[in-house]
This record gives C-alpha cells, sequence and structure tokens, in this order.
C-alpha cells in the first residue's frame, strides 16, 4: 500500500500569517485615541516640555472618601463574587439611580461589569446583527467597539448649531429611507467629547422617534451626576421600555481606575437580553474584584455626604467650564458653556483662513500644532466620529487640583479666575488664545 504524499511545507512563519490576518480582520482597531494623547503627553513631559493637559478625561477629583476607607478594609477580601456583582451592591446601585434620576431601575435587572466600557462591548455583542447608530461626534470606543463586535456602525453627522446632537427629524429621515431593521441608537449625555446635553423637549422627541421606528437607545450617562445643575434628564423617564442604561464610578466618584461600571436592563426587554450578558460576562471578566465591590456598596449609598461631594464637583466644573468657554468664545472660538462633565468642544471654524494659510485644514494637524507650538494637549474631532476638515476639538479642563478644591467650604465663583488651583487651566487657555492671536 502506498504511502500518501506528505503535504508540502509552509513556507510562511507564524508571523507572517499573524500579520496578514490583521491587515484582513474587518474587527481590527487602533489604540484608543483618549489613551494615546495621555502617553503622548507623558512622553513630552519627561523630555522637559510643560504640557497642559486638557486630551484625557479624567476626573481631578479625589476618590469619595468613605468609599476608599471601605476599600481598605476590604483589602484582603479575595473571593469570586456573583458574575452579575453582588445583591448589596446591585441593591444600593438600583437606589442611587431611583433617587437621582428618578428612573425605575431594579436589582435584579442590574449587571455590575470592569467598567461600563465593557458593558458598552458586551451588549454589542450581545444584540443579533444590528446597525449601531453613532451621533458624530461621539465617545472614540463605541464605533470601534461596534466593529469589534461585528456590528455595522453607521455615524449620523451633528453640527455646532445643532449643539453638536443629533436630530429627531434625522432619525426619523434615516429610519425611513433605510427601512425596517433592528438598531440600536447610542446616546451619551452629558457628552463626551461635548459637555452637552439635549433639552428635554428635544429628548422626548428623540424618544417618540425611537419608540416609532423600534429602536432601542443605549444610554451611556456615566456623566449624568456631574450635570452642573444636578438636574441630569435621564433618558429612560422618557423611553422607559426601550432604553438601556449605563453609568459608573469613573467620574462622579473620581474612581476610573477601579473599572466599576454597572448596566440596567430595562424589564420590558425580557429576560432573554440579561441572561446573554450574563453569560457574555460569565466567560469574560468573571466577576468585579472583591474590595472594589464592597467600596462601591459604600460609594452607592445615598448620604447627606455623598451628597455635598457631588454638589462641590458640580460647582466647580460648572464654574471653570463657563470660564473656559467665554474666554475662547472671547477669541473667535465658537464655544457651548458645558451643561455637564469636564469637557468642551470648541470649533475653530472662525479662524479657518488664518490656519489654512498656515497649512492647517484638519482638526488632526490642529491638535498637532497646538502641542508642538503651545504645549496643550487636545483631541481632534475626527477622533470622534467628525469629518476631518471640521476644525473642532475636544478640550477635557481636568488639569487641575482636585482635592484642593473638594476641600474647600464653598466655590468662590468670582475668585476661580485668580485661584491658584486653576492656574493650568488658565494657562492653557491663554496659550490657545495666544498661539491664534499671534499666528492668526
Amino acid at each position: 500500500m502506498t504511502a500518501p504524499a506528505a503535504a508540502p511545507e509552509s513556507t510562511t512563519s507564524a508571523a507572517e500569517w499573524l500579520n496578514r490576518g490583521y491587515a484582513e480582520a474587518p474587527g481590527a482597531t487602533a489604540a484608543s485615541d483618549t489613551l494615546l494623547i495621555n502617553e503622548q503627553s507623558r512622553q513630552l513631559e519627561t523630555q522637559g516640555r510643560r504640557i497642559i493637559k486638557f486630551g484625557f478625561g479624567q476626573s481631578p477629583f479625589p476618590v469619595f472618601a468613605p468609599a476608599v476607607a471601605t476599600l481598605a478594609e476590604h483589602a484582603a477580601d479575595k473571593a469570586y463574587l456573583p458574575v452579575q456583582g453582588t445583591a448589596a451592591l446591585r441593591e444600593q446601585v438600583a437606589a442611587f439611580h431611583r433617587h437621582m434620576d428618578g428612573t425605575d431601575w431594579r436589582a435584579e435587572r442590574v449587571l455590575v461589569a470592569p467598567g461600563s466600557k465593557l458593558l458598552l462591548f458586551a451588549l454589542m455583542k450581545a444584540l443579533p446583527a444590528s446597525e449601531i447608530l453613532i451621533p458624530a461626534p461621539a465617545w472614540v470606543s463605541y464605533a470601534p467597539q461596534a466593529r469589534l463586535a461585528g456590528q455595522h456602525a453607521v455615524r449620523l453627522p451633528a453640527t455646532f448649531e445643532s449643539r453638536w446632537q443629533i436630530t429627531p427629524e434625522q432619525l426619523d429621515r434615516y429610519c425611513r429611507e433605510h427601512g425596517p431593521a433592528r438598531r440600536l441608537l447610542i446616546l451619551n449625555a452629558p457628552g463626551n467629547p461635548t459637555g452637552l446635553s439635549p433639552d428635554p423637549e428635544h429628548q422626548r422627541e428623540l424618544a417618540r422617534v425611537a419608540r416609532r421606528h423600534g429602536v432601542l437607545v443605549l444610554a451611556d450617562e456615566i456623566y449624568g451626576p456631574l450635570d452642573h445643575r444636578g438636574a441630569h434628564r435621564a433618558f429612560a423617564l422618557d423611553y422607559p421600555e426601550g432604553t438601556l442604561t449605563t453609568s459608573g464610578l469613573s467620574k462622579w466618584c473620581g474612581a476610573g481606575g477601579w473599572r466599576l461600571g454597572v448596566l440596567n436592563v430595562p424589564e420590558a426587554l425580557g429576560a432573554d437580553l440579561l441572561a446573554r450578558l450574563i453569560g457574555i460576562a460569565s466567560e469574560t471578566w468573571s466577576s468585579v474584584t472583591s474590595p472594589v465591590q464592597a467600596a462601591a456598596e459604600t460609594a452607592y449609598a445615598v448620604t447627606s455626604a455623598q451628597a455635598a461631594y457631588l454638589e462641590t464637583q458640580r460647582r466647580w466644573l460648572g464654574t471653570i467650564g463657563r470660564w473656559c468657554a467665554q474666554r475662547l468664545e472671547a477669541a473667535g472660538v465658537r464655544t457651548h458653556a458645558p451643561d455637564g462633565g469636564f469637557y468642551l468642544f470648541p470649533d475653530f471654524e472662525g479662524h479657518r483662513e488664518a490656519l489654512r494659510a498656515r497649512g492647517i485644514t484638519t482638526s488632526a494637524e490642529l491638535t498637532t500644532r497646538l502641542l508642538d507650538d503651545a504645549g496643550v494637549a487636545l483631541l481632534p474631532g475626527s477622533a470622534f466620529g467628525c469629518d476631518p476638515s471640521v476644525l473642532a476639538l475636544r478640550l477635557a479642563y481636568v488639569d487641575f487640583d482636585g482635592t484642593d478644591l473638594l476641600a474647600r467650604a464653598s466655590v468662590d465663583v468670582e475668585a476661580a479666575e485668580a485661584d491658584l488651583a486653576l492656574a493650568k487651566i488658565r494657562e492653557g487657555i491663554e496659550a490657545i488664545v495666544g498661539w491664534l492671536e499671534t499666528n492668526g
């Protein structure tokens, strides 16, 4: 009997196969722009450059002190906890959002994860094939996550005139023109990169359109507790049966590195979606770390200390954001004053011709020159899905000493412009204005 001929040896190495696969993989994606700008700023600082960091959106305030104390008490905890999150934590999370937003969060419908970012991805992965509708501008990770989850991402462009919000008419037109389909609309309010929220009537009409066309809504409300007036309106109030809501500790509690996010799945969506999400969690992150869940239970407990902690942050962020917006406006940079969080999305359209004369025609070229010439790190609007020619940039006004400000007995709005704790914020804004005046 003749032995079968040996298969020819491959002349392609494992590394070559791997690199060829990167080029062919439809879900391949680059590193997050927000994380990249943080690393670039650090590298320049190691070279002796003074950099004003308006690029990376990390809360400058210290973590809520009672939660820190609980974390220390539970540092030795090591048990695997329930995949969905402990019952006690989920009860606190649900009670917090019922109190804060007036929404009907239920502990049995809450899922806890290592950051809301992972929950966003898990949701997109858990859905059947869907269109993921994403405003432009919107947070940098939504579209890459949709691609990684095998879903189809669709950008809906917004403008300065619409306050960087997609309009109900725009959503209605898209759904009518493209016919019936399974769709998930992602809405982030207060928004990253804009710091803006829709007004209540705008939101109610957007909810009516979503309901009419059967569009699911993922409301990313991680900045909701930092609405500067304490008046955040949850999207679930206007569309309770079709809105999934995410939040977490990273922004309002200053605990980004703790990695704890929460998701509420409305009962109207049934049991299957939540079961699929828990299944994904069980096969990926297993559970959030034990000490962090214990600390989060303390953080989410509604107390007078928590209320004071939040109110102090809101007042300072509102004061600083309004000052920055007013100073940029005075320099001919169109800037909406923020509604919440710690972002601005200034539009340099008024300086387009002067910038063009200097070879700057895109938002990415503008951020490169501001970093090189003025030592100010911002992110281009193109990183958030805007057309590269739109000269809008994200400015995260967080380069200040939040520990100092939080310790103040009151927020002195009148003295904010001269406050030493805000020296780098003022320096960065004036560096932008000075660069425009020098080169305009």
